[in-house]
């Protein structure tokens, strides 16, 4: 049996897990790689910031995600098939690691948090047509 997530090392090694994927990713890596061109030293420990905050409250993140991915929306449209490869990434990644209230917590937090990009970058999109 796995064990649940339950702390930062545990956040740490899920989200570097899950960018392994992703930069391995034939659908999505590019976005990463080419043209967000991700500095992943300052990346990752804010995503591990993040994923603390999301799972249990830390505080320790103070970000705004919507503005950075606005900003990537201008520079590529970032689609449905992307949100849903990046959902399924992650997903992936936990399943492999991890089970538990934490675990699932953390599936239901990523789906939501892509549904909810999907949603305001489109709504920005309506907005300058």
């Amino acid at each position: 049996m796995k064990k649940d997530i339950s702390g930062r090392p545990d956040i740490e090694l899920a989200i570097k897990s899950f960018y392994d994927k992703v930069l391995a990713d034939e659908i999505i890596g590019f976005i990463f790689t080419d043209i967000a061109k991700v500095n992943w030293e300052k990346h990752l420990p804010i995503m591990y910031d993040f994923w603390e905050n999301v799972l249990f409250f830390s505080g320790k993140y103070n970000g705004d995600p919507m503005n950075v991915h606005r900003h990537l929306n201008n520079l590529i449209e970032l689609k449905a098939e992307h949100f849903r490869r990046w959902t399924y990434l992650f997903n992936l990644t936990i399943d492999e690691l991890f089970e538990g209230e934490n675990a699932e917590r953390a599936k239901q937090r990523a789906l939501s948090i892509a549904t909810v990009m999907q949603v305001k970058l489109s709504e920005s999109a309506s907005k300058k047509e």
